[in-house]
């Protein structure tokens, strides 16, 4: 038998052909045909280049100048050049007032999550300065605020002076930092150069609004320390330990005086307006908290603090390894965050090597592992921030800072930087998003709400790994216990849909049409195979119920499985073998160009024999009822 044709010209003898005439006066059968030849070399490639390069990033400079060539690559290396040719004063004003805000925090913020990581104060500052500037250059997302995170210093804290005392050891400390930082870095661009940004594609929407509240909700309890006034609090980050810090120390609280001053319309005003009335009223109150006596100076080079040595080489690059885990996972969630909610895409491959270049060249300025920062991102994006230009801003605001203007801010009061940050994150907790994921798939809403949990009870991280975990076993259910449907005719028609979703549609006599919505690999054949085989059965045992005519052939729409292995191969065959033992034929319907090459491949065309293999059901119900009526089969 050939492949992909209509079984008729097969039939050479008179009756066939009367039986052959009969069935073309009914309906014109098709060929199936099989996809056009390829070796295996150019399958591999193209299976290779839809996995990593899915977008084609060559496709824009096909047919162009070498001068259109090198303005695109420079655009592909650099995206600032994408957007820096239609930037306006309009954006820079809103850029400079956004990063002028997250410039005010970021001098407490760098202060305190260096202290997290048992680092020099000013090491914080520094890593507020040389990473924004590159990551505005390389980063795709233009909300990102990026510097230290609470997360990657508790880690590289915790996991450093578990070795290397900060204090006893400093400076042996500081170059295991800086050189965690570094590795932390390579192992991000690595990510990104080895194109493994679909990585990323597991942190769905579901998982991101589960995320945003539960981060949301974690930065704002972190707040109750400047807001209450509170000197002694916890360091953690989980909803507990922050709620017993606050019970516990809720007299040491309510002893000091508390200012409540919260702009969310203008958040510099606030700060300036707040340190000029704290400078004001020093000497008639000590009870507000404020910033203090910082040093001055630009960041020094510290590329000969870079550590090798093999005694703690393995933990450095233990610490940066995980570090850089970390912190790619909660800046690329924190980037995709804000992209969603502004209605653009952040390219997961750039974010990577922005990340990762960025740390790697912070590693050299003595800087430690950054990140875009959650709090930090929210106020960027109630601030007005239009492009990453708002990076470049604060970055230059800290250098000014570093250099002249440290003085300024040391009466700027801690609780005018946590009302700003609590008044940014609380509007990004999305509870409509989640009700939407109620009402529409159980199951995402389920996703989104292990997310938000686990970010409150565990860790940021933490909880994105559980979320994900979450994703990865619907993903498995869905591939190993994929949908299977009867389907039936609605009346007038050669259409075939399932009998439960169309009330109009109708079984056809003798016939089972069955449609499996998923490849067909190792993981689910067995499962599917069995499925099938007590669809025949209940569809038996129905007909002998309404006395309908015998079942005769089960007809397989193969239109949704995309691929087959040769577990699934051999299923079908095994499928086949067990339904002609009760005289039942077993006929596939459109399978797809790679399902049909392998399946003429494994010789089971042949086997399903010269009625096994047509275009689509209606052509099959018609052939095979036209064949049946010819040979006086009931």
């Amino acid at each position: 038998m050939g492949h992909g044709t209509n079984r008729i010209e097969d039939m050479s003898s008179p009756n066939n052909e009367t039986a052959a005439n009969a069935r073309e006066t009914v309906v014109e059968i098709h060929s199936v045909c099989l996809p056009p030849k390829k070796t295996t070399f150019q399958k591999l490639k193209k299976r290779f280049g839809d996995v990593f390069f899915p977008d084609d990033p060559l496709e824009r400079f096909r047919n162009q100048t070498w001068r259109n060539k090198v303005i695109l690559g420079l655009q592909s290396l650099f995206p600032i050049f994408t957007w820096g040719s239609q930037y306006d004063l309009k954006l820079f004003r809103s850029d400079v007032i956004s990063g002028l805000t997250i410039a005010s925090l970021a001098i407490p913020q760098g202060i305190s999550y260096a202290k997290l990581a048992n680092l020099p104060p000013i090491v914080g500052l520094y890593s507020s300065f040389v990473p924004p500037l590159i990551y505005s250059v390389l980063g795709s997302s233009k909300h990102l605020a990026v510097g230290p995170v609470s997360i990657a210093s508790l880690v590289m804290g915790s996991m450093l002076s578990e070795s290397v005392s900060p204090t006893q050891d400093s400076i042996l400390y500081l170059k295991l930092a800086f050189t965690s930082t570094f590795f932390a870095g390579l192992f991000q661009a690595s990510l990104g150069l080895l194109r493994l940004g679909f990585v990323i594609d597991f942190l769905s929407k579901a998982i991101l609004v589960g995320f945003t509240a539960g981060a949301a909700v974690i930065v704002s309890l972190q707040q109750l320390k400047g807001l209450l006034g509170i000197v002694h609090f916890t360091g953690k980050m989980q909803f507990v330990p922050v709620m017993s810090s606050v019970i516990n120390t809720r007299s040491e609280s309510m002893r000091k005086p508390k200012l409540f001053w919260i702009s969310a319309a203008s958040p510099l005003a606030s700060v300036v307006i707040s340190t000029l009335l704290v400078y004001l009223i020093r000497d008639k109150t000590h009870a507000i908290s404020f910033i203090g006596h910082l040093p001055k100076g630009l960041n020094p080079p510290s590329v000969n603090m870079l550590y090798f040595s093999a005694a703690h080489l393995a933990l450095a690059i233990k610490t940066g390894i995980i570090t850089g885990i970390l912190s790619l996972t909660e800046g690329i969630a924190v980037g995709r965050t804000f992209a969603s909610l502004k209605n653009y895409q952040v390219n997961g491959n750039k974010e990577m090597m922005a990340i990762g270049f960025m740390n790697m060249a912070g590693s050299c300025t003595s800087c430690y592992v950054t990140t875009g920062s959650f709090s930090r991102s929210a106020v960027n994006v109630n601030a007005g921030a239009k492009t990453a230009v708002s990076n470049i801003v604060m970055a230059s605001a800290v250098l000014v800072t570093l250099l002249f203007l440290m003085p300024l801010f040391y009466y700027t009061p801690n609780l005018i930087l946590a009302a700003i940050i609590l008044t940014a994150v609380i509007g990004l907790i999305d509870y409509q998003a989640a009700y939407k994921l109620w009402k529409v798939d159980k199951f995402d809403f389920f996703t989104c709400m292990c997310s938000f949990f686990g970010v409150l009870f565990v860790s940021v991280p933490l909880g994105l790994a559980i979320a994900v975990g979450v994703s990865v076993i619907k993903i498995l259910l869905h591939v190993t216990r994929p949908n299977t449907l009867e389907f039936g005719n609605i009346p007038g028609t050669q259409i075939y849909q399932s009998l439960k979703r169309y009330r109009e549609a109708s079984r056809v006599p003798g016939f089972l049409i069955l449609a499996v919505e998923s490849p067909l690999y190792f993981a689910n054949c067995t499962y599917l195979q069995e499925r099938i085989l007590r669809w025949t059965r209940e569809e038996e045992n129905r007909i002998k119920e309404n006395n309908d005519r015998n079942l005769k052939c089960i007809i397989l729409d193969m239109t949704a499985v995309s691929s087959i292995d040769t577990s699934g191969i051999e299923a079908v065959f095994e499928l086949r073998r067990r339904l002609e033992k009760q005289s039942l034929q077993l006929v596939l319907v459109n399978p797809v160009g790679s399902v049909m090459e392998k399946l003429h491949k494994s010789k089971i065309i042949e086997s399903l024999g010269l009625s096994g293999l047509y275009l689509t059901v209606g052509e099959a119900v018609s052939d095979l009822s036209s064949t049946w009526k010819a040979h006086g089969q009931p």
